[in-house]
């Protein structure tokens, strides 16, 4: 495990990318509409760790601007074959434009970031956003980090973790709603969604 990545958690999507994919065909993030929402007409659209590319497709639809990438070769090779979009390959500590996205969307991918490396992540993400821009992200909450089933890294922060590493990065307006929902194979999942603006 590096500071900002997992190798194990990046091997079980390589090696399953495909059946991931279609565990969750025609099922749209429930948050999206709530996201949009949030959107200037037009908007341009970073979308970290898209998977099969569902959320960047609709956003796409819908009249936003979408930069949709994933760590993951293979997840990016099926985003495109799924939904026929420019997909490219980037790691979250690869992020380094500046005030270039008016949003960024990161449902369910900071989640794998060891949480000692999340702080740094995330100043990446706000240098990222133009002035007024706004970051969603999603996280798995509940016990303690470590791995599931699967072999995947979940840093598992709590509520109050996670708003003093976002406040650590430069985001001063921060609200953070918990849900319960479902994960990988249904999963029952509390869920943490954090909206930030710098």
């Amino acid at each position: 495990m590096s500071r900002f990545s997992d190798d194990e958690t990046l091997r079980f999507y390589a090696q399953s990318s495909s059946d991931y994919a279609n565990e969750g065909a025609g099922r749209i993030w429930a948050g999206l509409s709530d996201f949009i929402a949030l959107l200037p007409e037009g908007a341009e659209v970073l979308e970290l760790g898209c998977g099969a590319g569902r959320e960047a497709a609709a956003l796409l639809a819908a009249g936003f601007r979408v930069d949709a990438t994933d760590g993951s070769a293979e997840m990016v090779a099926e985003a495109r074959a799924r939904t026929g979009m420019t997909v490219r390959q980037m790691r979250f500590d690869e992020l380094a434009v500046v005030a270039r996205y008016d949003a960024v969307l990161a449902n369910a991918s900071l989640l794998h970031v060891p949480f000692a490396g999340l702080p740094e992540i995330l100043v990446r993400v706000r240098r990222a956003l133009r002035p007024g821009g706004v970051l969603v992200a999603t996280f798995k909450t509940g016990g303690a980090a470590g791995r599931d089933a699967a072999g995947r890294y979940f840093n598992r922060p709590t509520r109050e973790a996670l708003e003093t590493a976002f406040r650590s990065a430069g985001f001063d307006d921060l609200s953070i709603d918990q849900r319960h929902g479902g994960g990988y194979r249904g999963e029952p999942t509390e869920w943490l969604t954090v909206v930030a603006r710098p």
